[in-house]
């Protein structure tokens, strides 16, 4: 697996306990909240723990009951996922002839740093050491369906300029998974974070969203393509076109036929960067008037992917080819079955032949028919063994969820809904924490949580709408 590219502020709460103030100030009463709701709670020593939420006021309190006078409770608030956070917010403390005691209320967004934050309640008996906390909950502030959840628990890990605790092409994919929100729902929350991406990315490696690594190039570049779509800002577009040029120049030559390489030093072609640049080709395609570059790449990698025999007997594609330019029989990644979904879509728009959809869909039903890739119906990435598949492997089944739903909308009777459903509500149902936070299989439990999965399971409640 590849560099990460994290910054420095990935550990820290951004606003070390400065007061916060969005309907109101920090420092409320509890008292003045009446519809609040237990969201999580704990227990340390027979003492509860509780956080209660108040969702029309965005703010949240801790109690601590069954008690004795001298223990302590407290509210800690993040604003990157529950990564780091300010501790210690409104400390109270039993007094005495009583049992219980409540903390003012605090914010749980900082709309203003435009800051996604999260609660949790914790606290200690006495003079002891030890501490409990609760889980960490929000509101339901731009929470109130399943996409809406997962989408804002995604913008809780974006730090003002990428997405912590995951790698540079990822961010691209957590880029897309929130654009597609956007154009899919009509939802104008977070926008914001769109040109603040790239303004703040556009000089990095090699500039202009380019790199060392050719899929990476792409992946940014089918992300600003479809921020085009959605803002219309040129700028946008112009980048998505720098990076096919910038692929497809300098990195597509004939050996073992065509092709572009995976990265600059030319030593592997493989499937997923050939995929990327053809549905981005194609893409490209379909929204410059009176283009035939573009088409004509896209159309000449297609041809030469559908016979490099990368695509196997089954029907999936391996993920790359030898030195003597033979199909590798590497892993049958989910997301290399993904992408070219996406890009023979492209190619059908682009020339209304329904040769290139029939090649999707038998793509598409080899992977439903795998028992590897979808055992009992939810999506698997088996590669991964009984690993966490890296910071990279996270991010694949979102990659393939999103293509097949660009498929399935352009199918009659859509398909493949049905399936596209059953894994948002497995997600929803099995693999989803008290922040709406989603783990790498589907099927759950929850393992760990980061930026990579978090987009991948959006990815399924998008593709499913």
């Amino acid at each position: 697996m590849r560099h990460l590219y994290l910054l420095a502020l990935l550990l820290l709460a951004s606003v070390a306990s400065a007061q916060v103030c969005n309907i109101f100030c920090d420092g409320r009463g509890s008292g003045e909240s009446p519809n609040s709701r237990e969201a999580v709670s704990a227990e340390i020593f027979g003492r509860r723990i509780r956080l209660y939420i108040s969702d029309s006021d965005n703010m949240g309190f801790a109690e601590m009951s069954n008690g004795d006078p001298g223990d302590e409770v407290w509210i800690d608030r993040s604003f990157n996922a529950g990564v780091g956070w300010d501790g210690k917010l409104g400390t109270s403390f039993i007094p005495s002839g009583s049992r219980e005691v409540r903390t003012l209320m605090y914010n749980v967004d900082n709309p203003s740093g435009q800051q996604i934050g999260a609660l949790r309640a914790c606290g200690k008996p006495g003079n002891m050491e030890d501490i409990a906390c609760t889980s960490w909950a929000r509101s339901t502030v731009n929470a109130e369906r399943q996409v809406d959840a997962a989408a804002t628990a995604l913008m809780q890990f974006w730090n003002g300029a990428l997405w912590s605790t995951t790698g540079w092409w990822n961010g691209a994919n957590c880029l897309n998974a929130l654009l597609d929100y956007f154009t899919l729902t009509g939802a104008q929350n977070y926008r914001y974070m769109i040109d603040t991406t790239f303004e703040r990315n556009k000089n990095e490696h090699f500039g202009d969203f380019t790199n060392d690594y050719i899929d990476d190039t792409l992946w940014w570049g089918l992300a600003w393509l479809r921020a085009y779509e959605l803002t219309g800002n040129q700028k946008y577009l112009e980048t998505a076109k720098h990076t096919s040029d910038y692929s497809y120049d300098g990195y597509r030559d004939d050996v073992c036929g065509g092709g572009v390489w995976w990265r600059i030093q030319k030593d592997y072609k493989n499937a997923i960067t050939n995929e990327l640049f053809i549905k981005l080709a194609a893409s490209l395609h379909n929204k410059i008037p009176g283009d035939t570059k573009y088409l004509s790449q896209a159309v000449e990698v297609w041809n030469w992917l559908k016979n490099s025999g990368m695509i196997n007997n089954e029907n999936l594609i391996n993920d790359g080819l030898t030195d003597d330019c033979r199909n590798n029989g590497d892993v049958t990644w989910s997301y290399n079955q993904g992408v070219i979904l996406g890009g023979l879509t492209e190619l059908f728009k682009a020339t209304r032949d329904q040769n290139y959809l029939t090649e999707a869909r038998k793509i598409a039903d080899a992977v439903m028919n795998s028992g590897a890739l979808n055992p009992n119906g939810i999506l698997r990435e088996y590669g991964c063994g009984d690993g966490d598949c890296g910071v990279d492997g996270a991010s694949f089944k979102g990659a393939f969820v999103r293509n097949l739903g660009e498929l399935n909308r352009e199918l009659d009777g859509r398909p493949y809904s049905e399936w596209l459903r059953n894994q948002a509500a497995s997600n929803w149902n099995n693999n989803r924490n008290s922040l709406n936070q989603f783990g790498l299989r589907w099927e759950g439990p929850v393992d760990k949580i980061d930026a990579s999965r978090q987009h991948s399971a959006l990815e399924a409640f998008i593709a499913a709408l």
